[in-house]
C-alpha cells in the first residue's frame, strides 16, 4: 500500500511536470513538494534517516565520494570534447537558448533543487529502502531502476528534435520519436541500476545524488558552451 502511494506521488508529478506547469520555478516547487510527500510517506513506513542513507554516517561517506564521483564525470566530458562526434552529442535546444543566468539556474538550483533531489529520494532513496526492507537489495535494484527508466518516458519525447545526434541517428518521425523514447527509457534503467549500486556500495544518498548532480550539471554547462563555439576543437 505505501510503495504504491510512492509511485502515486511520482506519477502525479510527472505529469505535472510535463503536462501542466509551465517554467523553472513551477518545476522545482513541484519537485520539492513531491519530495516532501515521498519523505512523510517513508516516515509513515518507519524508514529510519540510515535507511534512506541521509544519516550523519551516510552524509559523510557521500561527502568523501561526491568530489571524485563530480571530479571524474567532468574528465570524461572534457574527453569527449576533444572529438568531433563527442561535441555532436552534446549540441542540445534545450540548453544553446540559455541566458547566462538561466544557465545558472539551471545547474545550480533547477537541477539539484528539483531534478536530483526529488529523483534521488524517490528511487534511490525512499523506493530503494522500502522495496529492499520487503525482498531485498536485488529486487530493490531491479524494481526502483525500472521505475526510473519509466519516469523519464514523457520527458523523452522531444529529444530527436532537441538533440540533433538523437535526430540523426532515430529521425524526426514518428518513428523516430518511438525509438528515441524506447533507447532513452532502457537507457535510463541501467542508470538506475548503477545510481542504486552506488548508493549501496557508498551506504549513502549523496552519493548517487552527486553522480546524478555532475551528469546533468556539467551536461548543460558544457552543451551550453559548444553551441557558443567554447569547447576545444
Amino acid at each position: 500500500m505505501r510503495i504504491v502511494c510512492v509511485v502515486a506521488v511520482l506519477a502525479a508529478a510527472n505529469l505535472v511536470n510535463n503536462w501542466l506547469v509551465r517554467g523553472p520555478v513551477a518545476y522545482v516547487l513541484t519537485c520539492a513538494a513531491a519530495t516532501a510527500v515521498l519523505l512523510l510517506i517513508a516516515r509513515w513506513d518507519g524508514l529510519t534517516r540510515a535507511d534512506l542513507g541521509i544519516d550523519a554516517a551516510g552524509v559523510r561517506r557521500g561527502l568523501r565520494w561526491a568530489p571524485v564521483l563530480a571530479g571524474a564525470v567532468l574528465v570524461v566530458f572534457l574527453l569527449l570534447l576533444a572529438f568531433p562526434a563527442g561535441r555532436e552529442a552534446f549540441r542540445d535546444a534545450r540548453a544553446s537558448d540559455l541566458s547566462v543566468g538561466q544557465l545558472l539556474w539551471s545547474v545550480l538550483v533547477r537541477v539539484p533543487i528539483g531534478t536530483v533531489l526529488l529523483e534521488e529520494t524517490a528511487f534511490r532513496g525512499v523506493l530503494w529502502a522500502m522495496i529492499r526492507r520487503r525482498g531485498g537489495t536485488a529486487w530493490a535494484t531491479a524494481g526502483s531502476s525500472l521505475l526510473f527508466g519509466l519516469w523519464h518516458l514523457l520527458p523523452s519525447r522531444g529529444l530527436n528534435r532537441a538533440n540533433p545526434a538523437m535526430g540523426t541517428a532515430f529521425g524526426s518521425g514518428s518513428a523516430g520519436v518511438a525509438a528515441t523514447v524506447t533507447v532513452a527509457v532502457v537507457a535510463m534503467v541501467v542508470a538506475g541500476a548503477v545510481l542504486c549500486e552506488l548508493r549501496r556500495r557508498s551506504g549513502s544518498l549523496l552519493a548517487p545524488a552527486a553522480l546524478h548532480w555532475a551528469i546533468n550539471g556539467f551536461g548543460y554547462a558544457l552543451a551550453w558552451a559548444v553551441t557558443r563555439g567554447w569547447a576545444p576543437a
